[in-house]
């Protein structure tokens, strides 16, 4: 009898492993209104990037004075749930992201050096949503019927990369309510457009999910990416721990100095040998522990830009 028991609770273990393994197989979706959208609505706004005037949408204000945005993305976040993609919602992510002391703060080393985050990278970081569905939307009358002209771009949060688009019209309706028209128009395109999502989901399962990592220095230390440990230059350590932990060895050395390697097309693992979430913060923080360690001691900042940008600057912390 125990033996039976013992045997049962090994397969509800194996079971809830794999359920959990396959609802992780779903990319994590976060609906947002296109910036041309915001454009041509009036919902921009503009920040300072180190010196440059940069202009963004300005979604806190979008959502407190459209109400036809908030119907529209809980419409699509309802389509999208009724075809099992998890979500994070916009509005909640903005509010979490104001709640941050550190909001319009620069990440910085303690000699003041660093690293620059416009709202849209912070918001990025809030909601840790592995594909952005940046949508556009246009009504449409003729006489009295209506119609919804959209365009729906799926794009990684990580790389910034369009990996999936639909657009379409939907046919002249005498509903007056934004949302249904909407959704009449999407309901053509939608399983395409998630297959194209899916696609992307499986081929980072396969292959990694893809970051770029900078290495550089401080300018207060005395070492640099050519000075040599065991009879091998700095820069080189860095390319074969590159190898040893990407999936499939699969990276690029984009450009390197003596002074800065830049590593794009860095493909990590989504989950760490225990099933634990691996982000490109997570990926780069092994890094920086490596070069803390014998024979290197090289003590290091990590800072990083959204959620796909890593920059580990050598020789303070």
């Amino acid at each position: 009898m125990r033996k039976v028991t013992t045997k049962i609770f090994a397969i509800l273990a194996l079971f809830m492993v794999s359920l959990s393994y396959a609802q992780a197989k779903k990319p994590t979706i976060m609906v947002v209104p296109s910036d041309l959208w915001c454009n041509q609505n009036g919902f921009m706004t503009t920040y300072d990037n180190q010196g440059t005037t940069v202009k963004i949408p300005d979604y806190k204000r979008a959502f407190q004075e459209n109400p036809e945005l908030i119907q529209v993305i809980s419409k699509i976040n309802g389509l999208m749930a009724e075809r099992g993609f998890p979500l994070k919602n916009m509005e909640s992510a903005i509010k979490t992201l104001e709640s941050e002391s550190a909001e319009n703060a620069m990440l910085s080393s303690k000699s003041g050096a660093g690293v620059a985050e416009s709202p849209i990278d912070k918001l990025k970081k809030v909601a840790k949503a592995d594909i952005i569905m940046q949508l556009t939307w246009t009504l449409n009358s003729t006489g009295p019927k209506k119609s919804v002209n959209f365009t729906l771009q799926g794009i990684d949060s990580y790389t910034d990369k369009q990996i999936a688009t639909a657009t379409g019209t939907g046919s002249p309706s005498f509903s007056v309510v934004l949302p249904v028209l909407l959704e009449e128009s999407v309901l053509a395109h939608i399983d395409n457009f998630n297959a194209s999502l899916q696609k992307h989901f499986d081929d980072m399962f396969e292959n990694g999910r893809e970051i770029i990592i900078r290495v550089k220095k401080f300018d207060s230390w005395s070492g640099d990416l050519e000075q040599e440990y065991g009879g091998k230059e700095l820069s080189s350590v860095l390319e074969e721990w590159m190898t040893a932990n990407t999936v499939k060895g699969r990276f690029s050395t984009s450009d390197a100095t003596e002074n800065m390697m830049l590593f794009e097309q860095v493909r990590i693992p989504l989950y760490d040998a225990t099933g634990k979430a691996i982000d490109a913060r997570g990926f780069a923080k092994s890094l920086q522990d490596f070069l803390k360690k014998a024979p290197y001691l090289i003590p290091n900042k990590l800072m990083m830009k959204g959620l796909g940008q890593a920059v580990i600057v050598l020789g303070e912390k």
